[in-house]
């Protein structure tokens, strides 16, 4: 993860404001996998153009926010729905 640690401590959801943490690696490859289909959108639904390396998970495990060039993109409308990208049941 790219994400500066002290950083990391700080960030949270602006929506929910829960604390994010790294995605894993099993969940980067979900991600792409899920890009690679066609089938991975953000939440003003235009589509996610990739491929993903990076990206931070709410604590809740709901809502997805991507890494861009070190700098995490905490935007509302450029989250990704955990449920709809297949990694929340």
């Amino acid at each position: 993860m790219s994400v500066d640690r002290h950083l990391l401590q700080v960030l949270c959801c602006p929506i929910t404001h829960q604390p994010v943490r790294p995605l894993r690696r099993d969940e980067l490859r979900a991600l792409n996998d899920r890009l690679s289909a066609g089938e991975l959108h953000y939440q003003d639904d235009s589509p996610v153009t990739g491929p993903i390396r990076d990206g931070l998970i709410t604590e809740n495990g709901e809502r997805i926010y991507l890494v861009e060039d070190d700098i995490p993109v905490m935007l509302e409308e450029r989250c990704i729905s955990a449920r709809a990208a297949g990694l929340k049941s």
